[in-house]
């Protein structure tokens, strides 16, 4: 059966690769649409078991932080190639649009999701709350300053940033995404490590051999390529079917970022199934710093060298439903144990901001 799953985990990357093909040359109708949806689906089953195999070799933090950066990476160039691609005037709030969507989806819908399912099937679970508490407090301030201080700023009009403001904001991003990065991987690397067998890091399976990591590692990225490729394909059929019914245009970036995250999202709850909350939270909360402290300093770059409008700031509706995630997550984190009322918080915030996306 190990070798089955194994086999099928480097088949279905390669599969992808071939479908995503065929529907660049391919006119888009409903059977090429229900093959790359199937053909996604299985992408990311296939991503998410790589990513463990090279986790389970790597240990953690680190093993948590492949598939946050790969999938940030992915979501980069998707981003600016929309950005270069579109009407300047409509792509202007693309990356703003992405990152807030991101950062809903992550800190209400999936940590919600892991609280929830570990809650009722162990009642509680325990996570280090230093760690966790270190990445929130990276987090809001990555936010504000990206985010938030933009609608406030008055040097430019509009909910922009003036070209030295953006500069700053860019440099600072990085600055603390790399600080966090060195913080959770050698600085106070503990922190991050599950609150209890800390010296066996690898106590739910045997380690992959090297090769076997590398190997995963390398389809891995294959897939988390396909995942994004097909849903950048998809898009269209979904705008349309975002038009036919009358939702709004932001509706469009939502359901885009939901497919990208859609394995980091399997292997969080799938790690809060197992009781391994932990492993949940370095993915959640880490996948979220790395798209905010990867991308704004990509899409700024971008704005600067070729001149394209950029609009971060986030209307009073978003920094509303911002303000009210990171007060919650903050409670939340600060015991390091969680119960199926927290989780039930968070989702449904996520619900709130879902139904205030599609009724404005």
């Amino acid at each position: 059966m190990a070798r089955m799953t194994t086999f099928w985990s480097k088949l279905i990357p390669v599969l992808g690769v071939l479908v995503l093909a065929a529907a660049m040359v391919l006119p888009m109708n409903a059977l090429v649409a229900s093959i790359c949806l199937l053909t996604l689906t299985g992408a990311v089953v296939s991503a998410v078991h790589n990513a463990e195999v090279v986790a389970h070799r790597v240990g953690e933090p680190f093993g948590t932080l492949v598939l946050a950066v790969a999938v940030t990476i992915i979501e980069v160039a998707l981003i600016v190639s929309i950005m270069l691609s579109g009407d300047a005037a409509e792509t202007a709030v693309v990356p703003r649009d992405t990152v807030f969507a991101a950062i809903m989806i992550i800190c209400n819908g999936l940590i919600g999701l892991c609280l929830l399912i570990g809650g009722i099937r162990y009642r509680e679970q325990s996570f280090n709350a230093g760690g966790a508490n270190v990445a929130l407090a990276t987090l809001i301030a990555l936010t504000t300053l990206s985010l938030v201080l933009p609608a406030f700023t008055t040097t430019s009009a509009g909910p922009t940033y003036s070209t030295s403001q953006l500069s700053f904001a860019a440099i600072a991003s990085l600055v603390l995404w790399g600080t966090f990065v060195f913080v959770q991987t050698i600085r106070h690397r503990d922190y991050f490590l599950p609150v209890s067998d800390r010296d066996n890091e690898n106590i739910h399976a045997t380690p992959p051999t090297n090769r076997d990591a590398w190997v995963s590692f390398g389809f891995l990225n294959l897939g988390l390529v396909v995942v994004v490729g097909l849903a950048k394909m998809l898009s269209p059929s979904i705008e349309a079917a975002v038009v036919a019914v009358g939702a709004p245009q932001a509706t469009i970036g939502v359901l885009i970022a939901v497919l990208v995250l859609l394995p980091e999202t399997t292997a969080a709850i799938r790690a809060a199934r197992a009781n391994r909350l932990q492993t949940s939270l370095n993915l959640a909360l880490g996948s979220a710093l790395a798209s905010i402290g990867l991308t704004i300093p990509a899409v700024a770059l971008t704005s600067l060298l070729l001149g394209t409008p950029l609009q971060l700031g986030l209307q009073a509706k978003d920094l509303v439903l911002l303000t009210l995630t990171f007060l919650v997550t903050s409670i939340t984190l600060v015991t390091g144990r969680t119960s199926v009322m927290q989780g039930a918080i968070h989702v449904v915030i996520f619900a709130a901001f879902l139904f205030l996306t599609l009724i404005p």
